[in-house]
């Protein structure tokens, strides 16, 4: 913003009613707190919130409405501690109580979410669909969740493969928004390395005897079919 006096002539810059009102009225058309809050909330994609979102939403094409599969993981007792599996009770601090049964498993995505399913639907709107760009994908949505990568399975066959357990709005996204690319004609796979339930031994962070499978009868916690 310019100096008052360098908005009046000489002769006026003197005149302080004339300049009270030059700085009221530069300070209450200043644009600069406008337009940081802007650029903030809804034009960087990053750190949009709420409407901003929304705006996002409709210009990449996809509905924050989305059909989320429900957690069958609760708190349970002595049967938690035979099946290392996700469907099964879990002990303390490991699984919450039962909440009863949902009337719809369809939900309103929030934020953090709605703006994963917004870059992946952004990513495949521009995608070639090669190997490289797959992975680029993956990394920039779920590498700081571990690792994650494209493996060709067959002919015209392939997976996206996950080295950590996927959220439930992580497996809606990947299944249910039709927004994650794959190449035409290819069949894809989704697959989740849960080895968090995988037998074995401290120092690589898996399950002790008695508590965990071995792989890949558990290290395969989750496959599933990408729609066509």
């Amino acid at each position: 913003m310019k100096n008052v006096k360098d908005t009046i002539l000489t002769q006026y810059a003197a005149s302080p009613n004339l300049r009270n009102l030059i700085e009221t009225f530069n300070t209450s058309m200043d644009m600069s707190e406008f337009t940081e809050e802007f650029l903030t909330a809804i034009w960087d994609v990053s750190t949009a919130t709420g409407y901003g979102l929304d705006v996002w939403g409709k210009i990449v094409g996809v509905s924050r409405l989305l059909n989320v599969r429900e957690s069958a993981t609760y708190f349970g007792f002595d049967e938690a501690f035979i099946s290392a599996s996700d469907d099964t009770p879990k002990p303390f601090d490991e699984a919450p109580f039962f909440e009863g049964v949902q009337l719809t498993s369809t939900v309103r995505l929030a934020d953090d979410g709605y703006r994963k399913l917004i870059m992946a639907k952004a990513m495949a709107n521009i995608t070639d669909c090669s190997i490289p760009y797959l992975n680029k994908a993956l990394y920039y949505l779920f590498g700081d969740q571990g690792d994650t990568f494209v493996a060709i399975t067959g002919v015209m066959s392939m997976s996206y493969v996950f080295g950590f357990n996927l959220t439930p709005v992580e497996w809606a996204i990947l299944l249910n928004s039709n927004a994650v690319a794959k190449p035409a004609g290819v069949s894809v796979s989704i697959m989740s390395l849960d080895f968090n339930n995988t037998f074995g031994f401290a120092e690589a962070e898996m399950q002790p005897f008695e508590s965990g499978t071995f792989f890949p009868d558990s290290g395969i916690q989750n496959a599933e079919q990408l729609a066509a």
